[in-house]
């Protein structure tokens, strides 16, 4: 039933009246989830809205396909949910990301819209549902038990795409510094104190495979999220979805998408556990803890720089204080830091909402959604801005680190096997306490041959 007036219009749903604003494509449901949900002021990721809309695409066309749907009303939707994925109607998705469990209320927003617009298509008014109900003819053959966790599987595979291929070339940016590096000799170090020298090219070069393993960790978790329980309805029974349903519709979201999806062989298990978001969750936090660490190893390595370690410079890419004239700060390397402590916080809760599924289904998917879509976007962004305006330009301080080299205490090590461990250790004393080299004090003492001392002291062989 609707009635029009000026500002606004009538809708009626099983909870009795509602206004909703007059042009709104959506309609009573989103009304009442927008009043109730007045939280965060976070709207729904847009590769949601676009993933959802081809799932009711799809739906509409296997419905279509089976016999369910009527064709003139089943084209209207599909052309309408065709626009909702070519984010046509993203303004029309007001709802919270903090709202009704498991979506519904984003499932009844998409229904709504699509079924409004397919109105139009039509010839009919605005919330006539009479011509195209989003119950009915929308969400035929669906629940938001199966479309929702399909719809984030469906974002997670788009974003993640890129995510994937900013990570490729961010490793392939530290293996050219490796190689561009790698006559640079520095001193190790270890618990921060001086250890064994390396070579800058090794840590670089230790930086890209340690991108390279993580990336091939997600890469195997987000292959995962290509497994949908579409088609399972409510709680995976397949309850109101006709025979020959799920491959049909799974078969024609994977030709709309362009992405090789798969029935889940389990369809219950696919509405009950969302295990595998939080396995791409744990994958993007590994990644984070890795970008942690090496953005802490470029900052360290580019501190001073005159009273630090100097060994690189950083792009200067900002001026670094209001107060400090000329201070220039490791701001990319900063601002990833912060990125990945987002993720990892991201992944927590994404871990809490997995745990909190009960019996047949997990209401916490919009709180995994929106989490999991912001890490999979920000980290993309942040491996692009590391690789673009750090890592690119970094470059090395070749005569200063081979000078803190040699003066490393850890070059005592390499005395080791020609004077024993204890009396290397009274040399590297020595060496603290009176500023001389351990080169002079082992010929001084006459503890190695002088050919002994150039070959134990080469930082390129023992490099």
């Amino acid at each position: 039933m609707v009635q029009l007036t000026k500002q606004t219009r009538k809708e009626t749903d099983s909870l009795g009246e509602k206004e909703v604003p007059a042009q709104a494509r959506y309609g009573v449901q989103t009304t009442r989830a927008i009043e109730n949900f007045p939280i965060s002021g976070l709207k729904m990721n847009p590769a949601m809205i676009r993933a959802i809309g081809r799932v009711k695409q799809a739906a509409a066309e296997a419905n279509m396909t089976l016999g369910r749907l009527d064709a003139r009303i089943g084209q209207a939707i599909a052309r309408a949910a065709a626009e909702v994925a070519e984010g046509k109607w993203n303004d029309q998705f007001p709802v919270d990301v903090f709202q009704a469990g498991a979506g519904v209320s984003f499932n009844m927003n998409a229904n709504e819209v699509i079924a409004n617009r397919a109105i139009e298509i039509l010839g009919g008014a605005t919330g006539d549902y009479t011509v195209v109900h989003p119950n009915d003819h929308v969400n035929m053959s669906q629940s938001t038990n199966d479309v929702f966790p399909t719809a984030l599987r469906l974002a997670a595979l788009s974003l993640g795409g890129r995510l994937l291929a900013e990570m490729n070339d961010l490793e392939k940016a530290f293996r050219v510094k490796a190689a561009e590096f790698d006559t640079v000799i520095k001193p190790g170090r270890t618990h921060l104190q001086d250890a064994v020298p390396v070579r800058m090219g090794q840590e670089f070069g230790a930086y890209a495979a340690s991108i390279h393993r993580w990336i091939e960790h997600l890469r195997h978790m987000t292959e995962s999220l290509a497994e949908v329980g579409l088609g399972g309805t409510a709680i995976g029974t397949g309850i109101n979805a006709p025979p020959g349903y799920p491959s049909s519709v799974v078969g024609r979201l994977s030709e709309l998408t362009g992405i090789e999806l798969r029935e889940s062989p389990d369809r219950i298990e696919a509405t009950q556990s969302t295990a595998s978001f939080a396995g791409v969750s744990g994958s993007l936090r590994l990644l984070a803890l890795e970008l942690v660490r090496i953005s802490n190893d470029l900052r360290l390595m580019a501190s001073g720089p005159n009273t630090g370690l100097g060994e690189i410079n950083l792009p200067a890419v900002q001026p670094g204080s209001s107060i400090m004239p000329g201070k220039v700060n490791p701001a990319i390397a900063e601002a990833v830091a912060m990125v990945c402590f987002q993720v990892i916080g991201n992944d927590l809760s994404i871990s809490m909402a997995t745990q909190a599924g009960q019996l047949e289904l997990n209401v916490m998917t919009p709180a995994i959604a929106y989490n999991l879509l912001q890490s999979i976007e920000i980290m993309t962004s942040a491996a692009q801005v590391l690789r673009q305006r750090c890592v690119e330009g970094i470059t090395a301080n070749a005569e200063h680190c081979q000078r803190t080299a040699e003066r490393s205490l850890g070059m005592a090590t390499v005395l080791n096997r020609y004077v024993g461990y204890d009396m290397a250790a009274r040399i590297a004393q020595q060496s603290l306490a009176t500023g001389r080299s351990m080169r002079e004090l082992v010929l001084e003492k006459g503890l190695m041959t002088r050919d002994q001392v150039d070959m134990a002291f080469d930082l390129s062989r023992i490099t």
